[in-house]
């Protein structure tokens, strides 16, 4: 995510930095961190193997003695960092390292390197009708729509090249509910607005929040920017000689803080053909089932009353042309 989308979508403040150790200096500021590492001799004269995740020192600073200070200032957007939503926090994370072999070999030393910002939140000024928006129980509204290209609104037509990314927008509206996160649990593509037993469809998201159009394609879960909203970056593709395409899906509103194979989404990382979690990539065992069968938990406490969790949404017709 840019840094105009940040400015547009959240607001944050700082709430804590770690500290590896009393060598390392860390700094978060709006969308980047500044981190100085003073080193010893021996890593001195290796300054070309400390790492910020996947990047270099942004330069590097002789001190007398024959140690030296190495600094990393880079946005969020590099060096791997990994994004979290917990609750009302925003959380980046790395590893500062020293790698005097090459990967995959392991750091000779590293160091968590972490910021945490608290979140307001943001509620889209562009609800209006061209938005599905659906209640449920509970006082819960869901929404579903196209936003344009800068993530900044809706889409000013329904009209796609085919191949091109369409970026499919939900969220779960609150009003006087615990803090609740939007789960996309299924998504099907139909050149129909009803579903029927014999209708065609194709499969976008299965076994409760495996994004499949991402292995087969290029479509993917972007992070997120409060954990009541989705974004799904969806390529555009046809389901036969029809041009329109509707989109269902199963909306979940659901724990934040409870995560398993039925409740979760997960995105196809193809440089490491392998499933990450996209609220917290540290917990993508919950994700090792999408190639397999995804069992669902019944939890008493949450779905055993009517609480407007699940709600289904279609979304359409989407016009994709040539």
């Amino acid at each position: 995510m840019n840094r105009q989308r940040e400015v547009i979508f959240w607001t944050v403040s700082v709430l804590c930095v770690v500290f590896a150790n009393n060598d390392i200096q860390t700094e978060c500021g709006k969308g980047s961190v500044l981190v100085k590492w003073t080193v010893g001799p021996e890593l001195s004269n290796n300054a070309s193997r400390l790492f910020l995740g996947s990047c270099y020192a942004s330069a590097f600073y002789p001190l007398p003695g024959g140690g030296g200070q190495a600094v990393f200032h880079y946005q969020f957007d590099d060096c791997n960092f990994r994004k979290l939503m917990i609750e009302d926090k925003v959380i980046y994370k790395t590893t500062l390292a020293f790698r005097p072999r090459p990967k995959p070999k392991p750091a000779a030393q590293s160091f968590l390197v972490e910021c945490v910002y608290k979140s307001k939140g943001w509620v889209p000024p562009f609800l209006d009708p061209g938005f599905a928006r659906v209640q449920g129980h509970s006082q819960l509204y869901f929404h579903m729509g196209i936003l344009n290209e800068d993530l900044t609104g809706p889409a000013q037509s329904n009209s796609f090249p085919l191949g091109s990314f369409i970026p499919v927008w939900a969220y779960v509206e609150q009003h006087a509910h615990q803090p609740l996160l939007l789960l996309l649990d299924e998504c099907v593509a139909s050149n129909s607005i009803e579903l029927e037993p014999t209708t065609p469809v194709h499969p976008i998201i299965t076994n409760h929040g495996c994004l499949t159009d991402g292995r087969n394609g290029n479509s993917k879960f972007l992070p997120r920017y409060e954990s009541s909203a989705v974004i799904l970056y969806l390529q555009a593709f046809r389901l036969s000689l029809e041009k329109e395409v509707y989109i269902h899906c199963k909306l979940v509103a659901w724990d934040p803080n409870s995560f398993d194979e039925g409740r979760k989404m997960c995105n196809f990382n193809k440089e490491s053909e392998g499933w990450e979690l996209l609220d917290d990539p540290s917990g993508s065992r919950v994700c090792h089932c999408c190639d397999s069968f995804c069992k669902h938990r019944i939890r008493r406490d949450v779905d055993s009353e009517p609480q407007g969790l699940v709600q289904n949404a279609v979304l359409g017709p989407l016009i994709i042309e040539d």
